[in-house]
């Protein structure tokens, strides 16, 4: 089975935006366990801008473009160096992949990049996805990704994947009073049901943000899935059981 998961900046640092040992070593541990059970994984993560807002001391993600691309420059590094060092010590290796929306729109770009991803996950390695801030011109709207949401399902449709799953810092979707919904075959008044995302300081997506991905996901016939990044939760959801929010593929 060739799966995606998305993980979003608050699910795998505090709130300063150093990364949390913890979550981190968490995560890492069920996506080995994953590829080991013979799965292709593809692993998106957000949080290299955050780090970097921690490492320099700041106190808010900035607002100058300047500035942003600074802290995504910072913090990769960070997080990279966190990641290699938790995978291989379940014997996995790494490599990373930094990409902008240039990279999906231009046919001979998005065909490389599924090469090369293609090439990573049969060899064994998990790549570790992420949007390359440091590049990315964030005041062109509607050219970024939305804390790497859209992009995940990008890449889920790019590398025919079976599943998608977004990973968050709440169960899966909840209705208005806070309870979660276990699975959505419709997408009519949604908006209705569910109780509207915030997005934290550090990050600038949200469930507004995941909700887009998902409904384009399921449209292009993948199963997705919102569920919450800081419990041990994949390999339930994988199982079939009744954890997060499951979106069928194909829903309308």
């Amino acid at each position: 089975m060739r799966i995606v998961v998305k993980v979003g900046t608050h699910a795998i640092a505090n709130k300063a935006g150093k990364p949390d040992h913890a979550a981190l070593k968490r995560l890492v541990a069920q996506l080995s366990a994953l590829r080991k059970a013979g799965h292709e994984v593809f692993f998106v993560s957000s949080g290299a801008v955050a780090a970097g807002i921690e490492a320099l001391g700041l106190k808010a993600r900035p607002a100058d473009v300047n500035d942003v691309q600074m802290c995504a420059a910072v913090g990769q590094a960070r997080f990279i160096y966190e990641y290699e060092r938790l995978f291989a010590e379940h014997g996995v290796k790494i490599g990373q992949i930094l990409l902008t929306h240039y990279d999906f729109e231009d046919h001979h770009r998005a065909q490389n990049v599924k090469k090369s991803l293609d090439h990573l996950v049969r060899c064994g390695i998990v790549p570790v996805i992420n949007e390359n801030d440091v590049v990315a011109d964030e005041e062109l709207k509607g050219k970024t990704f939305g804390d790497n949401d859209w992009m995940s399902y990008l890449i889920a449709r790019l590398v025919k994947a079976d599943t998608l799953v977004l990973l968050t810092t709440v169960d899966g979707l909840l209705d208005a009073k806070g309870r979660r919904i276990p699975r959505v075959d419709s997408f009519r008044n949604i908006a209705k049901l569910v109780r509207a995302g915030e997005k934290g300081s550090l990050s600038k997506g949200g469930m507004d943000s995941k909700l887009r991905a998902v409904k384009a996901s399921v449209g292009a016939g993948i199963d997705t899935f919102i569920a919450n990044g800081r419990k041990r939760v994949l390999e339930s959801l994988l199982g079939g059981k009744s954890v997060g929010t499951f979106f069928p593929g194909a829903a309308l």
